[in-house]
């Protein structure tokens, strides 16, 4: 399918949602269309643009068996999110594809279901500030009442220096302990009995993904990460995302692994652009495995962080590079939810239409604080043609498939 089309230029995703883009003499074709392209030479999924030639195109039918695509981990529930994707507005849609900073005020919150029908919420620690339980689970409780689709209440629990709702000691009497505390004090064992304690604690609030564990690699105590991390090598690190998934498995808080494709010894992503300069072989070898392991463990979500990965794409932060999430889906065969890091970040904040090239990119959900104007991007990038509505579908058919494996969906459904 074309996503992305303009006069020299031809940007296509494949039905396993690889993402390649070619230089055309003359385009002929719009966002949104089908087609079967011959080509001499090997494609590259790492490449920004191809550089192989291209034979022939031909335009074929939606209903055609070659773009039959499924959902992977959630494909039992293909049929369901597509009867619910037939009935939505595309403005529904749009919404869907928005995880949105929980805003600070009533009428903000009730502007962003109704008006802008956002997928979900992301929680921080000044959302729970003095709260009792009951009032946090009148909190979410009271904007999942207001969405006709329900949403994805998300909140960054990982333990140690990162923790939002047990940041308060009226919902729980202590925060959660870091990873590295945990490995320390009772290895795996224990980090399988917090994952379990701290998944009841996030269910009983409402919450119902954590985007946790932090699966970066990282043995240096001088690494920006070091801290949020097991702070193992590759191997336990591995053994760490493995204990954590099938720990929360079956449950209805999701996980999701973070910071794809590993952060290393990289600075703070939140302040501005960071590069990171590993080479392509380092990266496969001491970053990926825990985020295999994690995926064979039956991973429903992975972050994508906003490192620049030099020896992959040198010209985009990852959230924003068509070659990682190629990687990701092809050479990890990840066919869960991908969800970009907040966009609102240094690295990410003072790029032009950051969220249309996310989507575009190969991501599924979008992280932002400003949803109004994440949305009118969108929804402007559909209207003019720069991306079509068919590629909105495919993203929003796996997101409604996530929540339908999740349970949620029933709940408006009974």
């Amino acid at each position: 399918m074309v996503i992305n089309s303009d006069a020299h230029q031809l940007t296509v995703r494949d039905n396993k949602n690889i993402i390649y883009t070619f230089s055309v003499e003359e385009n002929l074709y719009k966002a949104g269309d089908n087609l079967i392209i011959e080509y001499t030479g090997l494609l590259n999924k790492s490449l920004e643009k191809q550089t192989t030639e291209l034979v022939n195109i031909t335009p074929v039918s939606l209903d055609d068996e070659s773009f039959d695509t499924t959902n992977g981990i959630f494909s039992q529930f293909n049929l369901l999110a597509t009867e619910k994707l037939e009935t939505m507005t595309l403005e529904e849609k749009i919404g869907q594809i928005l995880l949105v900073r929980y805003p600070d005020n009533s009428t903000d919150i009730t502007d962003a279901i109704n008006d802008y029908k956002v997928g979900g919420f992301v929680f921080y620690e000044k959302d729970f500030k003095d709260k009792t339980t009951e009032q946090v689970q009148s909190m979410i409780n009271g904007a999942q009442n207001q969405a006709t689709i329900p949403l994805l209440t998300a909140v960054d629990e990982e333990g140690g220096t990162v923790v939002r709702a047990s940041s308060n000691s009226l919902l729980i009497a202590e925060p959660f302990k870091s990873p590295r505390e945990l490995y320390l004090e009772g290895g795996f064992d224990l980090i399988k009995e917090d994952t379990v304690t701290k998944t009841n604690f996030l269910e009983n609030l409402g919450l119902n993904v954590n985007l946790a564990p932090v699966v970066d690699v990282s043995t240096t105590s001088t690494d920006y990460m070091y801290d949020r991390t097991l702070g193992e090598d590759t191997a336990l690190t591995s053994t760490y995302a493995k204990t954590v998934i099938e720990a929360a498995k079956g449950t209805s808080v999701s996980y999701v692994l973070k910071h794809f494709p590993g952060y290393g010894n990289n600075a703070d992503t939140h302040e501005g652009e960071v590069i990171d300069t590993r080479s392509y072989k380092e990266i496969e070898e001491t970053a990926l495995p825990p985020f295999e392991a994690g995926i064979a463990s039956g991973a429903e979500a992975i972050l994508i962080s906003h490192n620049t990965i030099q020896s992959i794409d040198e010209n985009n932060p990852a959230s924003l590079s068509a070659s990682i999430h190629n990687l990701l889906r092809n050479n990890l065969d990840f066919t869960g939810v991908i969800i970009t890091d907040d966009l609102a970040m240094g690295a990410t904040s003072s790029i032009d239409n950051a969220v249309v090239k996310a989507l575009l990119a190969g991501n599924d959900i979008i992280m932002v604080t400003d949803y109004e104007t994440s949305f009118n991007e969108l929804l402007d990038a559909v209207e003019d043609g720069t991306i079509s509505e068919d590629l909105i579908d495919n993203v929003v058919h796996r997101i409604l498939s996530w929540k339908y494996y999740k349970g949620l969906m029933y709940e408006k459904t009974k």
